[in-house]
């Protein structure tokens, strides 16, 4: 028994230091600390760049909100010759730019409806299948 845990621990043992030997375990790999010098970076000239004209407003002068908001929406769409129409038979053009702050004025002019006109547009969407009306 002792031959044998002998043999092993001699077995072990080599094993072991066998990790440690350059021989046969020795693969070829880059040298870390090597430094390769590399050719300089070139910009290759741009013909396409044109000398500033005087009083041309500069490209980089954009106001960032409006470039942000023509990127979302695609800026002001062209309407159609219809639209331009109803918007100049309604007064589109007569508009007063204060207009919203106006509504919500003590002055404002405004006509009660009634509660019809308020249950019609607070009534929920739908085919209209269930609809009822009742005879005051």
């Amino acid at each position: 028994m002792r031959k044998v845990v002998s043999i092993v621990a001699i077995a072990s043992v080599a094993l072991v230091l066998s990790g440690c030997a350059k021989r046969g375990y020795d693969r070829a790999r880059p040298d870390e600390y090597a430094v390769a010098r590399s050719q300089p970076l070139v910009v290759p000239p741009d013909f396409s760049l044109r000398p500033p004209q005087p009083g041309v407003a500069r490209p980089q002068d954009n106001n960032p909100s409006a470039q942000a908001l023509d990127a979302l929406f695609g800026g002001a769409a062209p309407r159609s010759q219809a639209e331009r129409s109803t918007l100049d038979q309604a007064g589109g053009d007569s508009a007063s730019p204060g207009v919203r702050s106006d509504a919500g004025d003590p002055d404002t002019k405004i006509v009660d409806k009634g509660g019809t006109t308020r249950d019609i547009v607070a009534a929920p969407e739908g085919d209209g299948q269930n609809a009822r009306t009742a005879a005051n």
